[in-house]
């Protein structure tokens, strides 16, 4: 470094950075009597850019997983086809009645439902990282579409409803896409599953309110608009103005569970034939849409409304086009954004929610990983070109994707065999769904939703494990029941939020203490380190020794960081001055040097001071093992730390030794502010080496390989003789494991024992000091 340079270093008030040369001043002869001397280096800001940055082998990684069905599609087989085949007809076959169904609920026609199924999986194949995923119309995403147009429809008269969940779709697809493609799918994990629960439990009830006064004919309980509880009182209210839709919609729900029950008690019954029982309990939706579609028909055949013929004898779907008859350049309007913006954080939450959720389940189920940001484009995209063909928002499907996992779906390909299946429903069976009863649909939306309802057991094992979080979990339910689902998404996510706050800025250290362990034939001796509080659920008949008076062994159980950096210290402070006292009773020469906020004692008792049996304090081990971060609050907290225990401690200066480091850069923060610099002028270097071998001094042959010039024939005496030579001029290698340049040491053993044998070190150095001054003062 050039002397101009450091000069205008020195003007802007900074130091010369610390080359390794200058930092190889902790005992490196004594280390290099012993092992190689190893000095870490610290990471650089260069470093921590080259390891953010990706290089080209990344980038081009990152462009193929733009893009993942590129990497199986070449090694497609026959046997992948067929479960992809018997999967897809299977969820196309649920889809069609389902996705018409969850239309309604957001105050669309049916055929939007048909066509959000179709690009959902039509697109999806191309950037899923999960086989089993579908996406399409839920019933949660579709109710929250239906509030936001029953709200904003109104103040835009002009543009058809479809185009504003159009834009809608447009705009959280791409917000949804850009998370994607930027890689922050791990947000999702900052919602924890009682949030999810909670979510789904509530808007599964709230959907089936909505759907009672259908199923039930109820058209005085049809108003929605109201929170749950009051949407269950009106329908209690108009219960006996109950019709013939009941008829059709009540005996519909009864027939789906009772058959899902026949075919589960079948298959438990028969297991040779599960698989038989498996498709017919999935198509039993099917089969009570065709059901009951037949019964409408030959009801209604002379009653279809039309040509002069009188009305439906119970509602009817009605008139569903024939092909794609919406398809449209969508019309995305600031005014249109505008009115809905309040509902975007809300609809962006769900996509997210459920779709990450549902694909992280059953890829662990089905031993597989997903990746959530990849995940989040395959959303995003398939919302931004939904849309043209008249679709609203959709996202993954619980229902559906269980279906598809159970029926042997091998790859997402099976979503180009539903989406088939979906084009010939929208072409081929259209004059069929006029006879569909919005009764039987009202049934087929209850008992799909019925299931997301967390069962009370699973809500018992919420209590068992963490109370909070079963608290959590009630609190989201009752606030989607007496509010709306939005405001319950936002208080769960923001309260677990807030916890996970809480608990970080709380954050309790432990001061341990030693005891020796040893198994049971009592060959395996060693030290363990234990909360001398025994909150960790140790046997509190153990007593835990300080490892010396004056040394305090610490460990931080979280990050140390600015929101938790003064609750841990303060905690640090308050204990030690409890568990020590001053090393100086009266370090101030005048009252008027005192502090004011530490009055002291007004006269000094001598006996008093004696009996106090309490150590003065020497060192602070600081277990940084569960710490994986630190910042600059953290660091200069701890500085005025140190100063204020010298100043307990004084005219003695305080040891800091750091153990289980685990990143470097919390090493190279330490060492900034001059952390790693042991404060007595004696200590002792203690390192941790490891052996790496034996090494012969003539030549670094090891022991253990034989010289290849020894002749053949050489008798047993002689090899014994050149063997034992050998092993007198052998000698150990050892390397140091950590810096020896630098008080941080790779567990608390070593760490203790290098406090200690420092201190003892200190005491016989006093010792002597005093021996010579005993002897020179007489002659003086």
């Amino acid at each position: 470094m050039s002397s101009k340079f450091e000069s205008f270093l020195k003007k802007l008030g900074i130091e010369k950075p610390e080359g390794q040369e200058d930092r190889v001043t902790r005992g490196e002869s004594i280390a290099s009597n012993y092992a190689d001397p190893f000095v870490e280096p610290d990471p650089t800001v260069t470093e921590w850019f080259k390891d953010k940055l990706p290089d080209r082998h990344e980038l081009g990684q990152y462009c193929l997983d733009l893009v993942p069905f590129t990497r199986w599609i070449h090694r497609y087989n026959v046997q992948w086809l067929i479960g992809d085949l018997i999967a897809g007809i299977t969820v196309g076959a649920v889809v069609v009645p389902q996705g018409m169904a969850y239309a309604g609920l957001a105050n669309l026609a049916p055929e939007f439902g048909l066509y959000s199924s179709f690009v959902g999986v039509i697109i999806y194949w191309f950037f899923a990282t999960s086989k089993d995923i579908t996406i399409g119309p839920v019933a949660v995403m579709s109710t929250l579409v239906g509030e936001i147009l029953e709200e904003v429809s109104p103040k835009f008269p002009d543009i058809p409803d479809y185009q504003i969940a159009g834009s809608l779709a447009i705009i959280t697809g791409a917000i949804v896409c850009f998370m994607g493609l930027i890689r922050v799918g791990w947000i999702v994990d900052f919602i924890p599953l009682p949030a999810i629960a909670a979510f789904m439990t509530g808007s599964s009830i709230n959907i089936i309110a909505g759907q009672v006064p259908t199923l039930l004919g109820n058209k005085k309980a049809t108003n929605t608009d109201g929170a749950t509880y009051e949407v269950i009182i009106s329908t209690l209210k108009h219960l006996p103005e109950s019709n013939l839709n009941a008829a059709m919609g009540v005996s519909a729900l009864f027939l789906l569970y009772f058959l899902r029950e026949t075919f589960n008690y079948c298959a438990k019954k028969w297991p040779r034939y599960q698989k038989v029982w498996f498709f017919a309990n999935t198509l039993r939706t099917v089969f009570v849409i065709l059901l009951y579609t037949l019964i409408s028909w030959l009801v209604n055949m002379h009653h279809r409304g039309v040509d002069g013929q009188p009305p439906p004898k119970f509602s009817l779907i009605g008139t569903v086009p024939r092909g794609f008859q919406n398809m449209n350049v969508p019309v995305v309007k600031a005014e249109v954004i505008k009115a809905y913006a309040n509902h975007l954080p809300g609809a962006v939450i769900v996509l997210l929610i459920e779709h990450i959720a549902i694909s992280k389940s059953f890829g662990r189920v089905n031993n597989y990983t997903i990746n959530p940001s990849q995940e989040l484009i395959a959303i995003g995209v398939s919302n931004l070109i939904g849309p043209f063909f008249g679709a609203y928002p959709a996202t993954g499907s619980f229902s559906r994707t269980a279906i598809k996992s159970k029926a042997g779906v091998r790859t997402p390909f099976a979503g180009v065999i539903t989406g088939v299946i979906i084009l010939l429903a929208i072409y081929a069976l259209t004059a069929v769904f006029f006879y569909i009863s919005k009764a039987a649909l009202a049934a087929v939306i209850i008992h799909a939703v019925g299931d997301l309802v967390l069962p009370i057991s699973q809500l018992y094992a919420f209590w068992k494990v963490s109370p909070l979080d079963a608290i959590i979990f009630v609190g989201g339910v009752i606030i989607i029941i007496f509010t709306t689902i939005e405001i319950g998404i936002y208080v769960t996510v923001c309260v677990s939020a807030a916890v996970l706050l809480f608990r970080i800025a709380k954050a309790h250290g432990e001061f341990l203490g030693r005891i020796k362990v040893q198994t049971v034939d009592g060959q395996d001796q060693r030290n363990i380190w234990l909360p001398e509080n025994h909150e960790d659920g140790s046997n509190p008949l153990l007593s835990v020794q300080s490892p010396y008076p004056g040394v305090f062994v610490y460990r931080f159980t979280e990050s140390f960081i600015y929101a938790n950096a003064n609750h841990y210290t303060d905690e640090v402070v308050e204990y030690i001055k409890k568990a020590t006292r001053k090393t100086e009773i009266n370090i101030f020469s005048k009252p008027g040097d005192r502090p004011w906020n530490d009055p002291g004692p007004r006269k000094i008792d001598p006996d008093a001071v004696a009996e106090d049996g309490r150590p003065t304090l020497k060192a602070i081990i600081f277990d940084l093992s569960s710490v994986t971060h630190v910042d600059v609050t953290s660091t200069q907290v701890l500085v005025d730390v140190k100063n204020q225990l010298d100043r307990w401690a004084h005219p003695d200066k305080v040891m800091w030794h750091f153990a289980g480091i685990r990143d470097r850069w919390i090493k190279r923060a330490l060492a900034a502010i001059k952390m790693h610099e042991t404060t007595t002028v004696n200590a002792k270097p203690l390192f941790s080496v490891a052996e790496v071998g034996h090494f012969s001094s003539a030549n670094d042959a090891t022991v253990n390989s034989k010289p290849e010039d020894i002749e053949a024939g050489l008798n047993a005496q002689r090899e014994q003789e050149q063997a034992e030579a050998v092993r007198r001029d052998s000698y150990a290698r050892y390397l140091p494991v950590l810096g020896v340049d630098r008080s941080f040491h790779p567990d608390i053993d070593s760490a203790v024992r290098a406090v200690i044998e420092t201190l003892e070190q200190d005491q016989i150095d006093q010792e002597e000091q005093k021996t010579q001054s005993d002897v020179i003062s007489p002659s003086g």
